[in-house]
This record gives structure tokens, sequence and C-alpha cells, in this order.
């Protein structure tokens, strides 16, 4: 039987590091497996905010890479602050009463200018390039990953010029997504990125999400078949940890300005007063970046000393630390557009056997996977005096010793398991 062959058209890449990348690498290395050989089309020249260089090792040697120019305005822009293209390239966007003048004037010109997004002007280039790749190789398949959304666009020319079955795979949503409302976007802008939104969804031939929130959003703008194909956890090449002898308290990924969990700092602040050993055993370790909003909150409430703040590691070190840490944090922005996200590290968190304090809007999609596996506690912006209860039943377990978490039904979440659902809808 002839192996199918598949192109699959994705920005992040490595040596690209952060979420992004993530779950396209791992779908690639058991592709070939599954008998589907990948065809893998990046930026040769991209400008990734993150990058970590371990991950190039991880690339399936039996993947096909096809690289090609891309020219990117933040490489322009980088001139101005560098620090500045980066964060907003990241999706870090300064809380909008703190932003400066130039602050305000990247997000405009990303907003209005890039629609819908910077990597815009890699689109003819690579229709052009790929056009001529697809018919001399005879694919009958691709798949564009978004964001950037940009991406689906290339999908949508190569649609309408070669008629090929197209998969358009949304590891966010577009339009509903949060920062989307912070780009200061014009009447113009707002309507084009709605207009092409609608045109990629009844266009594609199939439609794939991360979670059931998005699905029932892009229902209600196309028939098209829609599924939902999570991200996961892989088997990491990370050995068992020791456990943190301080009772740490890990946030693990991007520290957004709107994820500031205040009713976290006053719990954590409350427990100091009223515990008198707490002090001696609580650190709060932050990987990854972190907004200046989220650290002035941790200094105003006094917890400043108790803060191990890393930075950007490594993936295999955040594995590391997800194994080694007591309690992992995962906050969500609280607003209604944010109840589809499912972030991807809650797949590794979940078979860290560390509990999970999740904080997020009421209703989110990620709390009924936390809750359906038992693999820690959900709380909605309401539940201060519940969260700091379980903080303190947790704190207790930790000073027993038998602080862990048991989950169940983690199996259908292993990135294996998910890239035999894509092979599924590739098959059909």
């Amino acid at each position: 039987m002839e192996t199918k062959k598949v192109l699959i058209i994705t920005y992040y890449w490595p040596p690209a590091g952060g979420p992004g990348v993530q779950r396209w690498l791992k779908f690639v290395k058991y592709l070939p497996e599954l008998g589907v050989q990948p065809i893998v089309y990046i930026p040769e020249n991209p400008t990734y905010p993150i990058i970590d260089q371990n991950l190039v090792q991880e690339v399936s040697d039996k993947a096909i890479i096809l690289k090609n120019k891309i020219f990117e305005p933040y490489q322009l822009a980088s001139f101005l602050s560098t620090t500045k293209t980066k964060k907003i390239s990241s999706g870090i966007i300064p809380n909008q009463k703190k932003q400066s003048f130039l602050d305000k004037a990247f997000l405009w010109i990303r907003g209005n200018l890039f629609i819908p997004d910077a990597r815009v002007f890699w689109v003819k280039p690579s229709v052009s390039f790929l056009e001529k790749y697809i018919v001399e190789n005879n694919i009958d398949t691709i798949i564009t990953s978004g964001p950037p959304h940009s991406l689906h666009l290339i999908g949508l020319e190569l649609k309408q010029k070669l008629n090929l079955k197209w998969i358009a795979d949304f590891r966010d949503p577009w339009t509903t997504i949060g920062y989307h409302k912070s780009l200061r976007l014009s009447n113009y802008a707002a309507k084009k990125h709605k207009s092409l939104e609608r045109q990629v969804l009844n266009t594609a031939d199939t439609i794939i999400v991360t979670s059931k929130t998005t699905k029932a959003e892009f229902a209600a703008i196309t028939t098209k078949p829609i599924e939902v194909i999570t991200n996961g956890y892989d088997v990491e090449p990370v050995a068992n940890q020791e456990l943190d002898t301080k009772f740490t308290l890990a946030h693990i990924g991007s520290f957004l300005s709107e994820r500031n969990p205040i009713i976290l700092w006053e719990s954590i602040k409350e427990l100091l007063l009223e515990i008198p050993d707490f002090k001696k055993h609580l650190e709060i370790k932050l990987i990854g970046a972190v907004s200046q909003e989220v650290l002035d909150a941790i200094t105003g409430f006094g917890l400043d000393s108790y803060l191990k703040n890393l930075g950007y590691v490594s993936h295999a070190e955040a594995i590391a630390h997800q194994k080694k840490s007591q309690v992992l944090l995962l906050i969500e922005i609280d607003s209604e557009d944010t109840k589809s996200i499912i972030p991807g590290k809650l797949f590794e968190y979940m078979v860290s056997n560390r509990p999970i304090i999740a904080i997020g809007p009421e209703g989110s999609d990620f709390a009924e996977i936390i809750t359906n596996t038992n693999t820690g506690v959900f709380f909605d912006y309401s539940e201060k005096v519940k969260l700091k209860s379980v903080i303190l039943d947790f704190y207790n377990q930790f000073l027993e010793g038998k602080l862990k978490a048991n989950g169940v039904g983690l199996q259908k979440y292993s990135r294996k398991s998910l890239t035999k659902e894509l092979v599924d809808l590739l098959n059909k």
C-alpha cells in the first residue's frame, strides 16, 4: 500500500520554543509509524520570539522539511525596540492603562496594517512555491496550522487553485482570541478579519479545533465538518525528579498581564499572616515570560521575597520543574473569550503527578478536563474562599509528605493517541 503524503504548513517549528511548536512537532513524530509521510513547510528565516535549540533534536528524521524565505515586519520593527516586538509577537501585550505611545503605535500597526497578522507577506511566495511542489509530487492533502492565521490564507489559495483536500487546524481561535480586542482595530480591519475567518471556515474541507467551545463558535459560521483534537502530552526523556523541599507553587509558561490572579496573591498573603510556619516553606516559582503587571502585583502583596523568577528555560527543563514542583498553577484570563482556551501545558501538567490549581472563567473547557481526570482543582475568579482552603489543604498534605495527584483516564490525551485521531481524519 502506498504511503499517504501530507503537506503541513506551519510557522512555528524548531528551533522555535514555546507552546506553538509542540502540537505539530509531535504529530509529525508519530505520523510515519501510522502510514503517513509528513512534508513540513516552514519559513527559512523566521523571527521567533523564543528559541529552544534542544527541540531541533526532536524533529522526526522521516519528515521532509521544505523552507522558503519570509519577510516579516518584526524584522524591521526590532530596530526600534527589540523587547517590544518580541513581547507583542509572543502575545504579551501591556495593560491598556500602562501602554506607552510606542506600545499603542506597535499595536495599531500590527492590528490594522497587517491583516490577519504580520506573516501575511509570506502568503503569495508560499503559494507560488508550493503550487509547483504539490503538482510535481502528487500531493492531494494539505494542512495549515494557525495562528498565525495568515497560513490559512496559503491553504485558501492552494485550495482554490488546485482543488486538493484542505484541513485547517486552529490551535487557537481567530477573532475571539483574548488579545484580539487589544489590537486597536479600525472598523475596516475588524470586518476584514471576520471576512477572512468566514472565507477560510467555509472553504476548508475540514476544520480541526482544540476545544468544544471553539467548535461551537465556528459551527455558527460554517456547516463544514469540525473535529476536536486537543493538545496532549508525550513521553518525555526527562528522569524522575526529587521533589522541591519548599512548598513550591509553580507557574510554567507565559504569565500575561490579563492573567494576573489577584485572588491567588490575596489568598497567599492571608495564609502567611494566619499560619506562622507557612513563610518558612513557601516559594512562588515562575518559569517563562512574565509580564511586569504580574511582578508588580506580587510585590504589591508583599510576596516578592518568596518569588523565584527563572525566566524562559528549555522544554526539557520545564518538564523537570513540572515533575518536582509541589503544586502547579494554571491561570487563564477571566473573560468569556477565553473559555475555549485549553493551555497546551495542561496535558503535560496532568502526567507530572503534581496537583494542579487552575483559575479561569466559569465554564472553561479545561475545568472539565481537570475534574474528569482527577488531576487538580478548578476555581473561577469569584471562589477565593475555596481557593484559599485548597491551598491550605495542599500545604498540610505537603507537611505530611502525602501531596500528589492521582490522575485517571490520561491515555486518551497521549500524543500518539491524538495522532491516530488525526490519521483517521486524513483517511476519511
